[in-house]
């Protein structure tokens, strides 16, 4: 369980990635609203300056449904 004082610096910091970033935090907004059910492909890609992009894929399973859901949830 994370102590209060570490939850009020993640929801700082989550408050600054929201104004700093407001497209991807749009984008997870959209995408959570309509749900991520079982079956989904969640794709990332990452590219560091001067080297190639990295890409890795998951299938939603039906527990990570469950931990998106709780996730939802922790908001308020």
């Amino acid at each position: 369980m994370m102590n209060p004082v570490e939850m009020m610096k993640a929801a700082q910091e989550f408050k600054r990635f929201q104004k700093d970033h407001p497209r991807v935090v749009s984008f997870f907004q959209y995408v959570m609203a309509g749900g991520v059910p079982e079956g989904s492909v969640i794709e990332i890609s990452v590219t560091k300056p001067g080297q190639k992009t990295l890409t890795t894929n998951l299938k939603v399973l039906p527990e990570d449904v469950e931990m998106i859901e709780h996730l939802k949830n922790l908001k308020g």
